[in-house]
């Protein structure tokens, strides 16, 4: 599995929108109903949307966030085969940043719980990736 990260590409490549986030700062980590694994919050974009909505929505969606500042961090692809990705080419997806101030009551969504921890969790839903993207958000300065 290999994880390249890039200043920017071209709109038409990005399929993904995956959020970093902290609230009372600690990590948010999602817990998907049918695993047993914890998740950066993120998904695909769907057609027409542009990608900051895709991070904006899937944010909400998946840890109910209502109240939160959120910014780009950089460009990423990962190549390998995956849960998401059966062929194993080059997939492409933007890293955002988020402070989340306040959530709602109820979450609406394939997610069964969102978590808050001080580190990253042992048991990750994709461990050769999500720990890439945490440590490049570090080196650019965003956590």
């Amino acid at each position: 599995m290999e994880v390249r990260f890039y200043d920017s590409v071209d709109d038409a490549l990005l399929k993904f929108a995956v959020i970093l986030a902290k609230a009372e700062g600690k990590w948010v980590f999602c817990k998907h109903k049918e695993r047993d694994t914890y998740e950066i919050p993120g998904g695909h974009r769907e057609p027409g949307e542009a990608i900051a909505d895709t991070a904006v929505r899937e944010l909400q969606e998946e840890t109910g966030a209502k109240d939160f500042a959120i910014k780009p961090v950089c460009a990423y692809s990962v190549t390998g085969k995956n849960r998401v990705n059966d062929t194993g080419e080059e997939m492409y997806g933007m890293l955002y940043y988020a402070d989340i101030s306040g959530f709602d009551q109820e979450l609406h969504s394939e997610m069964e719980k969102v978590c808050l921890f001080d580190e990253l969790p042992e048991a990750l839903t994709y461990p050769e990736i999500q720990p890439k993207l945490v440590q490049e958000a570090g080196r650019r300065g965003y956590v």
